[in-house]
């Protein structure tokens, strides 16, 4: 994506300041980032921060003598892979609802023929007009995303619906719309992610270190590549994801559940959460009860084992997608749990290599199949979802 072009129209909301962080951010991640203001965006935001953060001139006026070769907003529109308007003013969605191209912005968009997303922002009333609501319908009719505001506190103090989408939101949305792969169209992922965590007793709990950025990231790009996705997860410290079905558990036997009852309809299951393998059969304070506070042991007996349950319920031309995490005999026992839990695939997690492991943001794995054993380098977990999807996608 290092080479595509972004389009940022930011119209006269008091929210166009939150778009130099967006542009900021994609410019760090190598797209050639492009902003178009309108006159009164420039009230609330200098063309100068987004010069600035993105290296390129900010585009105000439709007759700007910049001797640069070729008609602005015609060039600009042609180069575009994705166009976003953030903040969109009810006065631009009506402009735009009615083909009215009377500045820079407007011309512009008029010419684009790449996606184009639109967020609107303004006050809960303004939004809720029906004039608004018809003008939203009518551009969503045409192809275009709309991306509804989120609920609050308004800069007006207003309470209600109206504010502009927070970055990781908005770049979600443009994200999906760059992802040229979309092999996963039409078809429903499932996917688990995180820790489990098993009560000893009101305070304490046993779980492990799994940070469930691995699972998160195969969520991502499952979305990214037309996948409609479920992640069942259990209790990390990360951001919601945009576009994904988030179903939240706590315990080992909650996510057998969520995952069981939703595992028919899938035409993927990836299971990538690192589950407790054991649960107390009873707490130490059941124990207490019937005896003295000396005996605190507590016993325990093992979870459900959701990857063979999956396996023995799997559903013809179903994909079963497992993890595996050794301290020895990595891909021997990888090898073996893929033939004994039926599994298409399974992903080897090298845990005592450097750069590899739970909390980081990078992995190395090894991906198994019937017929192959394909070691991958030190990748970034972004990088190994979209491996794990190639590889699903290849079988």
């Amino acid at each position: 994506m290092e080479k595509k072009t972004i389009v940022l129209g930011v119209t006269g909301g008091i929210a166009a300041y939150k778009i130099a962080d967006l542009a900021s951010r994609l410019t760090k991640e190598g797209f050639d980032v492009h902003v178009i203001m309108t006159k009164n965006a420039t009230e609330f935001i200098t063309p100068l921060t987004f010069e600035t953060l993105t290296g390129n001139k900010c585009i105000l006026d439709t007759f700007a003598r910049d001797f640069e070769w070729g008609v602005k907003h015609i060039s600009l529109a042609k180069r575009a892979d994705v166009f976003l308007i953030a903040p969109a003013t009810a006065n631009f969605l009506g402009k735009m609802a009615h083909g009215i191209a009377d500045d820079m912005l407007t011309t512009t968009v008029m010419a684009a023929t790449c996606p184009i997303i639109i967020s609107p922002s303004m006050n809960t009333a303004m939004y809720e007009n029906p004039v608004t609501q018809k003008n939203m319908a009518f551009l969503k009719s045409l192809g275009h995303t709309v991306i509804d505001p989120e609920e609050g506190v308004l800069a007006c103090r207003d309470i209600g619906k109206g504010r502009l989408p927070e970055t990781e939101v908005l770049h979600s949305f443009l994200m999906e719309k760059l992802c040229s792969k979309k092999d996963y169209a039409g078809k429903k992922v499932l996917i688990t992610a995180g820790p489990t965590q098993e009560s000893i007793d009101p305070v304490r709990f046993v779980t492990n270190h799994s940070s469930g950025k691995m699972g998160y990231e195969l969520a991502k790009a499952a979305f990214y590549r037309g996948a409609e996705v479920t992640l069942v997860t259990g209790q990390v410290a990360l951001k919601p994801l945009v576009g994904v079905n988030t179903v939240p558990v706590v315990t080992a036997e909650e996510m057998f559940r969520e995952v069981s009852k939703r595992a028919e309809d899938a035409d993927v299951v990836i299971k990538a959460a690192a589950v407790a393998d054991f649960t107390p059969k009873e707490t130490a304070s059941e124990k207490i009860k019937k005896g003295s506070e000396e005996e605190m042991a507590v016993s325990f007996q093992r979870t459900k084992d959701i990857l063979a349950y999956l396996g023995e319920h799997k559903k013809p031309g179903q994909k079963l997608c497992g993890f595996s995490m050794e301290t020895e005999h990595l891909l021997e026992n990888s090898r073996k749990k893929l033939e004994k839990k039926h599994a298409d695939l399974i992903v080897a997690n090298h845990l005592k290599q450097e750069g590899a492991g739970f909390a980081g943001d990078t992995n190395v794995v090894t991906l198994i199949t019937k017929d192959d054993t394909r070691p991958l380098p030190l990748m970034s977990k972004a990088e190994v979802a979209d491996a794990v999807l190639d590889a699903l996608s290849e079988l």
